[in-house]
C-alpha cells in the first residue's frame, strides 16, 4: 500500500481529482475517495510497479469494466511513472502511455 500512497500524492500534485460520483455508498466525501483509491486495478498497478523493472510495460487484466475514476487515474499514473500500462477490461484493451489512452476516452 505504500507505493499506492506515494502514487496518490504524486497524482494529486499533478492535478488528479477523484470522481466520487461513482461511489454509491452514503458516506462522507473523504471516505468515498478512500474507497475509490483502493480499487483492484490501482492496487494491481502499484504492485506491478514495485515488482517489475522500470521501463517495462505493465499488463492488468480484469473481468469487469474499468470505472471512470480508475481510467483517469491510470492516465495520470502512466504519465507520472513514464511506463506503458495495458488494462484489459470486459470490453476492450486500454493502452495508457504518457497520460493518454488508446481508446481516446471513448469506452
Amino acid at each position: 500500500y505504500a507505493e499506492l500512497e506515494r502514487l496518490g500524492r504524486q497524482m494529486h500534485e499533478a492535478g488528479y481529482v477523484p470522481n466520487t460520483k461513482m461511489v454509491l455508498h452514503d458516506v462522507e466525501e473523504h471516505r468515498k475517495e478512500k474507497i475509490l483509491f483502493h480499487h483492484s486495478e490501482k492496487l494491481a498497478i502499484a504492485f506491478g510497479l514495485i515488482s517489475t523493472p522500470h521501463g517495462t510495460p505493465l499488463s492488468v487484466i480484469k473481468n469487469l469494466r474499468v470505472c471512470d475514476d480508475c481510467h483517469t487515474a491510470t492516465k495520470f499514473i502512466s504519465e507520472i511513472v513514464g511506463r506503458e500500462i495495458v488494462v484489459r477490461d470486459a470490453k476492450r484493451y486500454h493502452h495508457f502511455k504518457d497520460g493518454l489512452c488508446s481508446c481516446g476516452d471513448y469506452w
